[in-house]
């Protein structure tokens, strides 16, 4: 298992999950692409692509960072261009950038609702239609968005349908893009995690410190991604993968490391349908 030369396009790359799955990959000397909006400093939100691209050469990998708006066609049309311009070719897609609000079609203005669709779902095909050619010319090319299984459940919808149905949209891309993508041996996957994650997302708009410390670290969600990338895409696609059902597949037994509280005490995350399984080696972590 390694990803040594292999291009990653993430998007949303600067701080989080996607700078954690950036950093996994680059300690097998990945080149990654870090491709998100933030390029100066956020007061509440810390990092740029370019210290995030600094993490990356120091975790072991090549960094490419780009300005880039998913929502604007030309910009990921260039975004793209640019990597293969630089590395040569791109192997794998990562739709991780996304946007959230928690609110009801009452509270929910127009301009947010327009905001999520388009980051979501819209943002989510787009980067991948740009990526699709270059993608086909890879011995292993995979396309991950984080997005959710389809549990088509009223209580989902009921709290914040806007979100659900922009959230659930990327998760249409993969079920979609993975039956059209088989003959050419692209993988298209979800993943999504079984508890809350301890991002910025988390600590400024759902919960603070109190909803941080009952998460789980962003690296069981890059650990999992790192499984999924070195799997064959011929054989494993059209999959909505459980960050630690990923891990425990590949023979991961003691997840402690990646939270501060034990397992019972962790806030579980949206849409987790209610058969997921749950190993005992999970549980007990």
């Amino acid at each position: 298992m390694s990803l040594k030369g292999r291009v990653l396009f993430i998007t949303g790359g600067s701080r989080g999950i996607g700078l954690e799955i950036g950093k996994r990959a680059a300690q097998d000397g990945a080149k990654v692409v870090l491709a998100a909006k933030t390029a100066e400093p956020h007061p509440k939100l810390a990092g740029t692509i370019y210290t995030a691209a600094d993490e990356i050469v120091a975790a072991g990998g090549e960094a490419l960072p780009i300005i880039l708006d998913v929502r604007d066609e030309v910009n990921v049309r260039d975004a793209v261009e640019q990597t293969v311009s630089h590395f040569g070719g791109i192997d794998i897609c990562v739709n991780n950038a996304s946007a959230i609000s928690l609110t009801t079609t009452l509270d929910t203005d127009m301009k947010r609702y327009d905001l999520m669709h388009q980051i979501n779902g819209r943002g989510t095909y787009l980067v991948s239609k740009y990526c699709i050619p270059y993608l086909k010319q890879s011995n292993n090319a995979h396309i991950l968005n984080l997005a959710p299984p389809l549990d088509m459940k009223p209580k989902w919808f009921g709290p914040h349908l806007a979100y659900t149905m922009a959230k659930f949209t990327m998760s249409m891309c993969v079920l979609g893009m993975a039956e059209e993508l088989k003959p050419d041996g692209i993988a298209v996957n979800g993943l999504w995690p079984r508890t809350a994650i301890a991002t910025a997302a988390v600590k400024n708009i759902l919960g603070g410190e109190e909803l941080m410390n009952i998460s789980r670290k962003p690296e069981i969600m890059a650990d999992a991604a790192y499984e999924i990338f070195n799997k064959n895409s011929e054989d494993f696609s059209g999959n909505f993968c459980i960050d630690d059902l990923v891990l425990h597949d590949a023979g991961v037994k003691d997840f402690s490391h990646y939270a501060d509280v034990p397992f019972d005490q962790l806030a579980l995350d949206f849409f987790l349908p209610n058969e997921t399984p749950l190993p005992d080696e999970i549980k007990n972590s």
